[in-house]
């Protein structure tokens, strides 16, 4: 019976994007052992990257003497705070190891192969599928000068208006579910005060089963006109918080403190140039996944200075008409012409993702 290598590898992405945006400083890797056909074991990495996948798929208690390998990234070769997982991949009697990226640490770049095939492993690199081509992007980004990743998220009624004057929602309640399941696939949240305080919302995720997880918040609030009473003070959020602002000192900074929220401080955001300064800034509080929710004003600003990477488009099938209104120009997003739909049930709602 022929190998479909291709699926194989495909679930290995599926089961690394598990913990996708929640492996800290180390990628979040999928393994799948398989083996007349069959799949043995799977593993991702841990929660804050480590164990990492490769130890979680093979420390069961099987044979995978001859079994092949799936990984989304090549294993690593370095001891640091655990072995090398080309040492369990040797143990356990490993035939063939099949991989997407190369890990672009220079302790393993290329290394993998050399290493294995000395012991009679044979080693392929293969293209990942189509929908994880920029799989790693984040993960790359923390080893050279690039950005972050950053990508966009908004909701829109079926007239593409963004705030609904008649209640707090735009979209259904599965929708809203989604887009919990999608912060939890970032590190790093990017909202405004404006937004925060006008829902008054706490930018969490509050999913059965995701919620161990809470990305980190970054508030942009150059005035610091943040108020005291927002939800998001007086609830355990387990994670930090940042405000932006141009304010080194100033009267809130007390309740800042005892708060636990820190500042970055940015002159101004007007143009390319701030906007870059600020992400750089982020990125070097070891964030590399960025997901922003924000009002149009601020979207449009990243759309026009080319810094969003995806955009996710939550439409719903009403229109609201009178009730609708903008902050800002949806010209944009209209332009963009929706035609890349997420194949997701959300009732009459549509989930599109936009790749700049």
């Amino acid at each position: 019976m022929k190998t479909n290598h291709n699926n194989f590898l495909k679930l290995a992405f599926d089961i690394g994007k598990i913990n996708l945006g929640k492996t800290g400083s180390n990628p979040s890797v999928g393994c799948v052992v398989v083996k007349d056909n069959s799949v043995l074991s799977s593993g991702y990495t841990s929660l804050k990257g480590r164990p990492h996948a490769e130890y979680n798929a093979l420390k069961e208690n099987k044979n995978f003497k001859d079994a092949d390998l799936y990984l989304t990234l090549e294993p690593c070769t370095h001891y640091g705070k655990t072995p090398p997982c080309t040492n369990i991949i040797i143990k356990k009697g490993i035939k063939r190891v099949f991989y997407s990226f190369d890990d672009l640490d220079k302790r393993t770049y290329k290394k993998s192969k050399k290493i294995l095939e000395k012991k009679g492993i044979k080693v392929f690199k293969k293209k990942p599928p189509h929908e994880y081509k920029n799989y790693y992007k984040s993960y790359y980004s923390t080893k050279g000068n690039s950005l972050p990743l950053i990508d966009g998220k908004i909701a829109i009624s079926k007239d593409f208006s963004t705030i609904n004057m008649s209640s707090k929602w735009i979209t259904n309640k599965l929708s809203r579910k989604r887009v919990h399941l999608l912060r939890s696939e970032y590190d790093c949240i990017i909202s405004s005060s404006n937004t925060i305080i006008k829902d008054n919302a706490l930018l969490n995720v509050r999913l059965n089963g995701a919620n161990y997880h809470n990305p980190d918040l970054v508030i942009i609030d150059l005035g610091l006109k943040i108020k005291k009473n927002l939800k998001l003070f007086n609830i355990n959020a387990n994670r930090k918080t940042f405000i932006v602002t141009k304010f080194n000192k100033n009267k809130k900074d007390f309740f800042l403190r005892k708060n636990g929220v820190k500042k970055i401080l940015i002159k101004k955001l007007k143009n390319k140039s701030d906007f870059l300064e600020l992400f750089r800034k982020i990125k070097k509080k070891g964030y590399s996944r960025i997901l922003v929710e924000t009002g149009l004003t601020f979207l449009n600003e990243l759309i026009t200075h080319k810094l969003i990477d995806n955009l996710y488009v939550f439409q719903s099938s009403n229109s609201l008409g009178r009730n609708g209104k903008n902050n800002g120009s949806v010209e944009l997003i209209k332009n963009m012409k929706l035609k890349n739909r997420v194949k997701v049930n959300l009732n009459e709602d549509r989930l599109y993702k936009i790749r700049f």
